[in-house]
């Protein structure tokens, strides 16, 4: 998944590219034919297909919970999330693993690539044409060479989770 303009930290790229500015990292996923963008540093772990227990009553946006080293994390479909429609191939995708006030959530996306560093003045707000379910859980985008990075805000992601707990 690599991009031109993406700032590839140790690649022949950075260099070229630096455009005078500090730069900000993202772990990217595809969903879809759409590739987003999680800040690094709220990334705990990335994931390969996982066993996936359901929980009773949760919205249909959690997909269950999972055991990770001891500790129970749940699922979140990121997919459903966003108003996507479910994978026409059964493909058991990846997770990205966040912390969210001492809270482990695994994002179940399509597919995880890699760390790309972007120049932060590149950074621009949500355009009018993004999806407006898409604007509610987005920080801005990245427009790369061939694709555009969406920028997902974690907390707003997850908000739902909060009245979830406060409801059980």
């Amino acid at each position: 998944m690599s991009d031109k303009n993406a700032l590839v930290p140790g690649s022949d790229r950075s260099t070229a590219l630096d455009l005078g500015g500090s730069t900000k990292d993202f772990v990217t996923a595809t969903i879809g034919k759409q590739m987003f963008g999680i800040p690094v540093l709220t990334v705990q772990d990335v994931l390969g297909p996982q066993r996936i227990t359901r929980i009773p009553l949760a919205p249909p946006e959690v997909a269950g919970s999972l055991n990770l080293r001891g500790r129970i994390v749940t699922a979140i479909d990121v997919r459903k999330r966003l108003g996507l429609r479910n994978k026409e191939v059964e493909d058991p995708g990846m997770s990205i693993v966040v912390d969210q006030g001492g809270e482990l959530y695994s994002l179940m996306v399509d597919q995880v690539g890699e760390v790309l560093s972007v120049p932060q003045n590149a950074f621009e707000r949500n355009p009018a044409t993004l999806d407006p379910r898409w604007r509610e859980f987005s920080d801005g985008i990245f427009r790369l060479e061939k694709n555009l990075l969406v920028i997902l805000d974690v907390t707003r992601l997850l908000d739902f989770a909060g009245s979830v707990k406060q409801a059980g």
